[in-house]
């Protein structure tokens, strides 16, 4: 159940979304707080689990991985040892950075980067071919990308 939060808590997310490494002064100006109550009400909002965890978004072009693709795998069962199996191998492969489990068509849909094509042709073949389990992969590749945010729409 979702918890419910005020128009201050709001601009507190948004405004840690925008810039999670924003000091607390600053953000307690931007949200019409005084740093002490914005504090406090950020540490609500992190012990609540609403906040989970602050990250920095990298530039994967700018580290030598301009391309993402999107594997969607089929398995050979959908019983829980299977999917438990592939979930499992699949959190091991730093390659992956977005894995849904799936209803509908496929099993699973992944993001996947790589350096390359042959970067990721190798990483299949490799691994994720590999994954016992796995009967099958398509491979789709985005030809721009249009848009892509961890912000999340806070209304």
């Amino acid at each position: 159940m979702p918890i419910k939060l005020d128009e201050i808590d709001k601009r507190i997310l948004r405004a840690l979304q925008r810039d999670g490494r924003m000091q607390n002064v600053e953000l307690a100006r931007e949200v019409g707080l005084s740093p002490s109550p914005c504090l406090r009400r950020v540490r609500l909002l992190e012990e609540a689990g609403i906040i989970r965890r602050y990250a920095a978004v990298v530039d994967p072009a700018k580290i030598g991985l301009p391309l993402s693709l999107f594997a969607r795998i089929w398995l050979e069962a959908q019983d829980a040892e299977t999917i438990d199996r592939f979930i499992a191998a699949v959190r091991e492969f730093p390659e992956v950075v977005e894995c849904y489990i799936m209803l509908g068509d496929c099993d699973a849909l992944l993001r996947v980067v790589a350096a390359d094509l042959d970067d990721y042709r190798r990483f299949q073949a490799n691994h994720l071919s590999r994954v016992k389990g796995v009967r099958n992969i398509k491979t789709d590749v985005p030809s721009q990308t249009v848009k892509q945010s961890v912000a999340l729409p806070l209304r």
